[in-house]
């Protein structure tokens, strides 16, 4: 005798039909009636728009050149409407961010050079995107050690997180760059969502802070302070979302914050409420760039193993994450800034009385 099946109360597929003129609003939620990674965009455009209408503290991780390629934009367009609370970065990508704040060149080249020639031209390359070695590589690290010349008052005495540090960047690009408003780490700065980097030591920022420390202007940072502060507001604050762009330090970064609460500190604490990423490694290789979220659960990165506030995207982010920011932009209100940085002393303070 035939058992019932276990798809009957499932919905059905029917193939939709694409329309002139459709939003992309209608576009993501023609994807959620298909299947594989298009039903999962949608699922997780979906999960975006709760988080934002939940008003969950949401994270950025950027992993990646996806800022050097132009997405700035995209992330600016998030901050400015309250989407985005806090970011991290790889340093890399707040260096190259500030290319386009000051007019330096970056170009949309072929993938397909001789690269040996590229380098007798003074030409370097990520990719798709043409990069000057000396009218952008060699002018930005004449502006990042300018930066800290001319605000080395607020940058010394004191071992300094990588937020703080980008806060005042951004302050200075805002008041010196021809274009601040390219600028993510500009509009995060005005708008004190902090930014922190993933690591300390791996990127141009830093290179070039080896020279300001021989000249006279040494300047600490201190990875434990962005352990501590980074995990004191996911503790402070009352539910909180992540958004990951790829992998690797930026996602382990933002991750490691309640498991820094729960197995360091010794505090009791559940972890993340929501967690997307979009990306492209794979879980079978063992990297935490494909760690799924459900892995992470038993880590304490993420309260529990829950389809609808854990979506993990297979793909390449420069094309999936524009599309749902602008669903996200057109679904929701703006929210009015929840300035974490300015609120960073407390939450740090609170985190130091629960321990």
């Amino acid at each position: 005798m035939p058992h019932q099946s276990l798809f009957k109360d499932h919905p059905a597929i029917v193939p939709p039909a694409l329309a002139t003129g459709m939003s992309v609003v209608d576009l993501i939620e023609v994807l959620g009636r298909t299947s594989f990674e298009a039903r999962n965009v949608h699922r997780a455009a979906r999960l975006l728009e709760r988080m934002v209408a939940d008003n969950d503290v949401i994270w950025l991780g950027i992993a990646g050149a996806g800022v050097a390629g132009g997405m700035g934009g995209m992330i600016t367009s998030l901050i400015e409407a309250g989407v985005i609370d806090v970011i991290c970065s790889t340093g890399a990508q707040v260096y190259h961010d500030l290319h386009f704040a000051f007019d330096l060149p970056v170009k949309a080249v072929s993938p397909n050079w001789d690269d040996n020639a590229l380098r007798r031209h003074g030409d370097t390359r990520i990719y798709d995107i043409g990069i000057r070695e000396k009218e952008t590589l060699e002018a930005q690290d004449a502006l990042i050690r300018r930066f800290v010349r001319e605000c080395y008052p607020q940058l010394s005495g004191r071992a300094l997180s990588s937020w703080e540090f980008n806060r005042s960047l951004g302050q200075w690009v805002a008041q010196t760059a021809k274009y601040p408003q390219r600028s993510f780490v500009a509009a995060a700065a005005r708008n004190d969502v902090p930014v922190f980097w993933d690591s300390l030591a791996n990127h141009s920022i830093a290179m070039n802070l080896v020279l300001t420390d021989r000249t006279g202007l040494p300047v600490s940072l201190s990875a434990q302070k962005d352990i501590f502060d980074s995990a004191a507001i996911v503790f402070a604050t009352a539910r909180t979302g992540f958004i990951e762009l790829g992998g690797g330090g930026p996602k382990n970064f933002i991750q490691q914050t309640s498991p820094t609460i729960s197995q360091i500190l010794g505090i009791d604490f559940e972890g993340a409420d929501r967690g997307l990423q979009i990306g492209t490694a794979i879980e079978r290789e063992g990297s935490l760039s494909g760690c799924t979220f459900s892995e992470a659960v038993t880590w304490g990165k993420y309260r529990k193993v829950d389809e609808d506030k854990m979506v993990q995207i297979w793909g390449e982010y420069s094309v999936i994450f524009p599309l749902l920011a602008a669903y996200v932009l057109a679904k929701c209100p703006p929210r009015p800034p929840k300035r974490i940085a300015a609120q960073l002393p407390h939450c740090a303070e609170k985190l130091e009385q629960a321990r």
